[in-house]
């Protein structure tokens, strides 16, 4: 496995822990969270797919 793969995992375990904080603060509905959520997994996925060009 690339070692690449397995940081972005570990930011995006990361990033859902942090969010959920910052969700709880500001009273974030469940639509918003997981409109987050899949903007970050597709920004990651573009990052890891650019090393691949």
């Amino acid at each position: 496995m690339d070692s690449g793969l397995i940081l972005l995992i570990f930011l995006a375990f990361l990033f859902a822990w942090l969010l959920n904080k910052v969700r709880k603060f500001f009273r974030l509905s469940q639509v918003a969270y997981a409109g987050v959520m899949i903007v970050f997994v597709l920004v990651m996925l573009a990052v890891w797919g650019q090393q691949f060009r």
